[in-house]
């Protein structure tokens, strides 16, 4: 099994938000980067599991009351996650903007008042996704920005991804949501083009060291070591004696 995603550069990133169009546009890309939460754990996300003093949200199950769908998150394992003080902003923001009683953080007003009157008809199935045609929305957005083609799944790998570089692997798997530590290692933390020159720039600068270090190198006026010299020598008596 391989995975197909790619995680998005920070400057690609940046480049993707200025295009967005509306605060919360803004708001769910950011929090989508940063977060690092799965689609349905931001959709299923409520006002009251954001800590806005200590810039913190909770995966946690949902109860089928005040307008909130029941739901549980994957592995039935809820976990509490960070949140940037510049998201947490956005997220004020948006709060302001929310509609009257809708408990979900990004419902927006027109699909809150549509699976509302969907309810009340009783024509809403809980099964159905809170919010519709997000790729296709995605894409459109994508298209403005003029980014690489990328999926939802690619932002929350980003996140994971920074994180790898920054954090202990066992942290990594607990903010991932990953019930098992070979899941992280193996679909998230791929080597990325920075890596590679990273690891280049470590292994040119440790033999320029060893290169121009005379104690270790005993380099002669010919450019060969005086090993690889006895070594020549040796060879040309042997066949002399021959």
């Amino acid at each position: 099994m391989t995975c197909n995603c790619r995680p998005m550069a920070p400057q690609e990133f940046r480049v993707l938000l200025s295009a967005a169009p509306t605060l919360w546009w803004r708001a769910f890309l950011s929090a989508a980067y940063t977060i690092g939460a799965r689609l349905g754990e931001l959709l299923h996300l409520t006002w009251a599991d954001v800590d806005f003093e200590q810039d913190r949200i909770r995966i946690v199950s949902k109860s089928a009351e005040g307008g909130v769908h029941e739901w549980e998150p994957k592995d039935h394992e809820g976990r509490l996650l960070p949140v940037p003080r510049d998201v947490m902003g956005l997220l004020v923001e948006l709060q302001t903007e929310a509609a009257e009683g809708c408990p979900y953080v990004f419902l927006p007003k027109w699909r809150w008042e549509y699976i509302r009157r969907a309810q009340e008809a009783g024509r809403w199935d809980d099964r159905r996704s809170l919010l519709n045609n997000l790729r296709s929305r995605l894409a459109t957005l994508r298209k403005a920005a003029g980014v690489t083609k990328f999926t939802y799944h690619d932002l929350r790998r980003s996140c994971i991804t920074n994180w790898a570089r920054h954090l202990p692997i066992h942290v990594v798997r607990k903010l991932a949501g990953h019930s098992d530590i070979k899941t992280t290692q193996d679909y998230y933390l791929s080597v990325q083009e920075d890596d590679l020159e990273k690891a280049r720039r470590v292994q040119s600068e440790i033999l320029g060291t060893i290169t121009t270090d005379p104690k270790l190198t005993h380099l002669g006026p010919n450019g060969q070591s005086d090993g690889r010299r006895q070594v020549t020598k040796s060879m040309q008596d042997s066949k002399l004696r021959r």
